[in-house]
């Protein structure tokens, strides 16, 4: 073999060591981060990667989720109870879910349990004005942070709007929503304007028209007739519940007035 042929063997060899010195690591880089991604999708649960997706908004920064057996599991901290209830809400309709454990814990204030009582009931007894709340009557009472609503709501909208107005409300820590809502019935509303005519009609008993805020609650379930809120005077619930009586098609009236400056009565 001349000098020249082995030159040239020799220089072929040498390109081939460069060659395959810079490409057999890449290769090897390249095979080991596929390797990884693919580990990783697979030890993965879609359906925790489903939840925590629905939770992509800056107010449940500190809310933590994960799923198992389709039962998805809330941890963290909220500013307000309206964005626990909605983490809840939002985590229900992830694919693969099924339940929702919700253990999520509400931060913000601590407010002592009297004066956030008084701060939502304001707020509650102008909820609604000119969208017929004289027909809601819907009580709250607060313990530890802890709301709890009840009493009646003519509406679900009326019920709904409630509820958000407390959800939102800071120092709120929890919320038991026991509101009833009155059946749907023609017959039931005009047997409501009816009363309320009844009453509000009566010389005495026309000035509890005046605030919108404090007006003589109506509810009516059937033909059943309750009535809720605080008027003057004992001569006034009397009345009030007289009115209400004589209406016709009223089957029955459960006197709730309170007098002022005394304890709850109950009349039947």
């Amino acid at each position: 073999m001349t000098n020249s042929m082995k030159k040239a063997n020799i220089s072929i060899l040498a390109v081939a060591f460069v060659v395959s010195v810079f490409t057999i690591p890449q290769l090897s880089v390249a095979l080991t981060s596929e390797t990884v991604v693919n580990a990783l999708a697979s030890d993965s649960n879609p359906a925790t990667a489903a939840a925590a997706a629905k939770l992509d908004k800056k107010q449940f920064r500190g809310v933590k989720v994960s799923v198992e057996n389709g039962i998805a599991t809330l941890n963290g901290t909220v500013d307000l109870y309206e964005y626990k209830a909605d983490a809840e809400k939002r985590v229900r309709r992830a694919i693969g879910v099924i339940a929702v454990r919700n253990l999520i814990d509400v931060a913000g204030p601590s407010i002592p349990d009297r004066e956030l009582q008084e701060k939502l009931q304001e707020k509650l007894t102008y909820d609604r004005v000119g969208y017929g709340n004289t027909f809601n009557a819907i009580s709250l009472t607060v313990e530890s942070g802890v709301v709890t609503l009840g009493g009646h709501a003519r509406t679900d909208v009326d019920k709904d709007s409630a509820f958000a107005l407390v959800a939102t409300q800071p120092g709120v820590k929890e919320v038991i929503e026991e509101i009833d809502v009155d059946p749907v019935s023609m017959l039931d509303d005009h047997t409501r304007i009816a009363v309320a005519r009844a009453i509000y009609g009566y010389p005495s008993l026309k000035r509890y028209s005046i605030d919108p805020a404090k007006p003589i609650r109506i509810s009516v379930q059937n033909g059943h007739v309750e009535l809720y809120g605080i008027v003057d005077s004992r001569a006034d619930k009397d009345v009030a519940f007289m009115q209400a009586n004589a209406v016709p098609g009223v089957f029955s009236v459960n006197n709730y007035l309170q007098i002022a400056g005394q304890f709850d009565e109950t009349q039947k």
